[in-house]
């Protein structure tokens, strides 16, 4: 029998709501699969013909580690998504790259330690994020008032060695929310709806994400054009030979049309409770996987 390793951390042994259905759907086309921490050194990951990553939700404040485990494993099994894919993915650089090929990305800044932590545009709403992070961790929203504090931001980050993004807040999102929309094999699975999570005044969340007002959601035409054309991009970005078994485009409303915030190759939630055969329709992108390598 076909085995697979969903692979989380011991910090989020548990809270990933997307395991169970999808355990229960590789079950019934005859696959089985063991929940296992990236970080449980205990692990023989050579048992298993993939390492499907889930919720590593802590590898953000360990990446170097982080990647060193995946360079590991796909050594000796199929990591998914791809080592070269995750290498691209952990760092909100990869925004800059999808500007240049064409996508419509919401206005990126740049920030590299040696900077001047203040080198961001005077925009009258933005956030604060640095590039490798997840969940909102160390995320921020100011006001132009509120730039001492934001450069304060900028400069901690910066001085913990971490390049840091800025962005204009796009007010947009208060009234529509963001939209996430799944692909499984480069096929549009289903979307939902989160509620806008950066309230102003309030400090970034110290778990290991914020919690999220989720919602069900159809796609209005825009959305779906933008996501699609960026998931259609990828294979050729990414020197792939086939679609993604899975991603997720999370895209903002704006007066221009939606544009993207983050495209979530590593270990997105899938929200498989919010739309019904949605596990199932992941579980077969995983079982056609297994043997290709």
């Amino acid at each position: 029998m076909p085995r697979i390793a969903l692979v989380t951390a011991i910090a989020a042994h548990g809270t990933d709501d997307d395991i169970p259905p999808l355990a229960e759907a590789l079950a019934r086309l005859g696959v089985a699969s063991e929940t296992l921490a990236w970080d449980d050194p205990t692990v023989s990951w050579a048992r298993f013909d993939a390492a499907v990553l889930r919720s590593p939700w802590d590898y953000t404040r360990r990446l170097p580690e982080f990647l060193a485990w995946c360079e590991r494993v796909a050594v000796t099994t199929q990591l998914l998504n791809p080592l070269h894919v995750v290498r691209w993915n952990t760092d909100k650089h990869y925004l800059a790259e999808l500007a240049c090929a064409g996508v419509a990305v919401v206005e990126s800044v740049f920030l590299e330690p040696g900077d001047d932590p203040a080198g961001f545009p005077d925009w009258d709403e933005y956030v604060i994020k640095p590039t490798v992070s997840a969940g909102s961790r160390d995320t921020q929203r100011y006001v132009r008032a509120e730039r001492p504090a934001a450069v304060e931001h900028a400069r901690a980050l910066l001085a913990a060695g971490r390049s840091v993004l800025a962005q204009p807040y796009l007010h947009e999102v208060d009234e529509h929310g963001e939209t996430a929309l799944l692909y499984f094999d480069g096929i549009f699975s289903h979307a939902i709806r989160k509620a806008a999570l950066l309230t102003r005044g309030e400090a970034p969340t110290s778990h290991l994400f914020a919690p999220e007002r989720i919602a069900a959601r159809e796609p209005d035409p825009a959305e779906r054009a933008a996501a699609d054309r960026i998931v259609a991009l990828l294979p050729r970005l990414l020197g792939l030979g086939a679609p993604l078994p899975y991603a997720r485009v999370d895209l903002l409303p704006s007066a221009d049309g939606p544009r993207l915030l983050e495209l979530e190759l590593t270990e997105p939630s899938l929200f498989f409770t919010h739309a019904p055969g949605a596990a199932d329709r992941f579980a077969q992108a995983l079982r056609a996987r297994l043997g290709a390598r």
